[in-house]
């Protein structure tokens, strides 16, 4: 009976000292971002311009909209030449504007350019702080709680990528 109580302690014990428990963190960067007031002038200044584009879009579609209006008010009176030439007149317009608003809200369009420059150097001081925090504090994986970016912060030592391609024979 001895022996076996001892031999539970010593595997107990071994268990104990194998077993490394991970130590996760969470952190909401949404909130840490509008915290900063760095981070909350960048974002004004982008809500500005932002402001100022859609404005100036919604502008040049009210013209294109008094001349569809005019053009639909005249057209009884207008020649086919004179048709087509003012509907070309409005696509061309219309075809002006949507490229406008493509190159200032499209994917690769001026207000995320603006963004890149202004936000980026802020979201990548929390991140470098986030690493800084996790190694001093020996933790192993942060996630993010309040946004979509899910893990922010991950151990190396936890990345299986190298094995799995071994496995696949990748």
């Amino acid at each position: 009976m001895i022996k076996k109580l001892l031999f539970a302690s010593i595997l107990t014990i071994l268990f104990s000292f194998s077993m490394n428990a991970q130590r996760i963190a969470v952190v909401d960067i949404t909130g840490v971002l509008e915290g900063m007031s760095s981070y909350q002038e960048a974002q004004s200044e982008l809500d500005n311009l932002a402001a100022r584009w859609k404005r100036e879009i919604s502008e040049e579609y009210d013209k294109i909209k008094g001349m569809y209006n005019r053009y639909q008010a005249e057209q009884v009176l207008m020649s086919e030449e004179n048709k087509k030439q003012k509907q070309d007149e409005i696509m061309v317009k219309e075809t002006k504007v949507r490229e406008m608003q493509k190159d200032k809200f499209g994917p690769e369009g001026a207000l995320f350019d603006k963004r890149q420059q202004l936000v980026k150097p802020i979201q990548d001081k929390v991140y470098a702080e986030i690493e800084e925090y996790a190694a001093e504090k020996g933790f192993d994986f942060i996630f993010d709680k309040g946004g979509s970016a899910g893990i922010i912060f991950a151990n190396d030592k936890y990345d299986k990528t190298a094995d799995i391609k071994k496995l696949l024979g990748e």
